[in-house]
């Protein structure tokens, strides 16, 4: 069963059909709206504890009309862990990170990817291309090898390695830019005109938001329907933060939540590339543009989001905040995490780690409060951060006493 009514402007509330391919309007993003008073009725809490724990069982939440249509990897439920040891070196009794480094292709990506291609080959799109700094490039590249679709990725030359190899291994024809990711965005939007693709940057289509959505309605179940009181999201592009806010705005509507109090939305940059925190810290209602974005958290450089305006109205909505921390505190974070949890934190969430040290100390989250921090991706896939003073052992003059 399919809910759509049709698509919305965010630049005048004006709807757009659904049924058609889309991409802005008035040079800002659409979102895709529901009769949720229908969605209601048809499904319930209870029916989703027979479905396969994937992200298809929220399919009444989600765009695709035909079923035969979905491109999927198996992109499963991501695990929400419980992290006594690290919650206790920063003062806070209820820490939660959810993993989604577990998803296909290491990122939280997938999600989006998998709908967004999914509902490109629905419309009948057969060929994408996207700018990407880190990991939409490999997951837009793994999912269109998926759907057999042509597939084109450009990056910043100073993309983490992992990446660049990854989109040239799933089949996608991958290209070096020297500059930004603005500059890699500027070729894509040429090339619509000139090759024909369709563009799959971050808010330039609807779907990808719906794929983020999906956090957020399998936070709310992981948690009894219980909201946390904090979340913690690495932000560049921003889908997926305002995935979430929609996604609990949705669950609120139909009544499987309470409408108030929802989760205070914390927007996490680094201070090399913090465009929304800038904005929020003086009262903007866009974010600033970065000149030149420098974090080794190569998600989060992104100097100008075409979605400021939508991330920053969901921390305020949400009585959250949107906060920068030293990049020169990444490692350390990273480092934290992954030897007393052992989870693999990627930098962008590191950065969380500091906005929630931050957080704590300022009393804004108590050491009480039910927090959860999102570790995006990976991070193996960023092997230009990690560095290992190994020794080098010598069996014939091993002496044990040393180990």
């Amino acid at each position: 069963m399919n809910f759509v009514t049709h698509l919305e402007s965010t630049a005048d509330g004006s709807a757009l059909s659904a049924d058609s391919i889309q991409t802005v309007h008035g040079g800002r993003p659409l979102l895709v709206r529901y009769d949720l008073e229908a969605l209601g009725r048809a499904v319930s809490k209870e029916a989703l504890r027979d479905r396969a724990p994937d992200l298809w069982r929220y399919a009444e939440f989600l765009p695709l009309r035909d079923a035969a249509h979905r491109v999927s990897l198996g992109e499963g439920m991501s695990p929400l862990l419980h992290c006594p040891r690290l919650g206790a070196e920063l003062g806070l009794d209820r820490l939660y990170i959810k993993d989604e480094s577990q998803l296909p292709t290491g990122s939280f990506k997938a999600r989006g990817m998998c709908l967004a291609v999914s509902m490109a080959q629905e419309l009948g799109i057969r060929s994408v291309a996207t700018p990407t700094a880190g990991n939409a490039g490999g997951a837009l590249a793994a999912y269109a090898a998926r759907a057999g679709m042509d597939c084109y990725v450009f990056m910043p030359a100073d993309t983490p390695i992992v990446n660049q190899l990854e989109a040239h291994w799933y089949g996608a024809r991958a290209y070096l830019v020297p500059g930004l990711i603005t500059d890699c965005g500027a070729i894509v939007r040429e090339g619509i005109e000139r090759k024909g693709w369709f563009d799959m940057s971050t808010l330039r289509e609807p779907y990808r938001i719906e794929g983020k959505k999906t956090m957020g309605l399998e936070l709310a179940e992981q948690l009894g329907w219980e909201l946390p009181d904090h979340i913690f999201y690495p932000t560049g592009g921003g889908t997926g933060l305002i995935g979430m806010w929609k996604a609990f705005d949705e669950l609120a509507t139909i009544g499987w939540i309470p409408r108030s109090p929802l989760p205070r939305m914390f927007s996490c940059q680094s201070d090399g590339c913090a465009p929304i925190a800038e904005a929020w810290a003086q009262g903007l209602d866009h974010g600033t543009t970065i000149t030149d974005p420098h974090t080794q958290a190569s998600g989060l450089r992104v100097p100008k989001a075409l979605g400021d305006f939508l991330i920053l109205d969901a921390v305020r909505a949400s009585r959250g905040q949107a906060l920068a921390t030293p990049e020169s505190s990444l490692t350390h974070w990273m480092s934290l995490a992954t030897r007393l949890e052992g989870i693999a934190l990627c930098p962008e969430a590191a950065a969380c780690l500091g906005c929630l040290s931050q957080a704590l100390a300022s009393g804004t989250v108590r050491p009480s409060d039910r927090t959860v921090v999102f570790n995006t991706g990976a991070l193996q896939k960023y092997v230009e951060v990690l560095e290992a003073p190994l020794r080098t052992l010598d069996p014939a003059t091993l002496d044990w006493s040393a180990l």
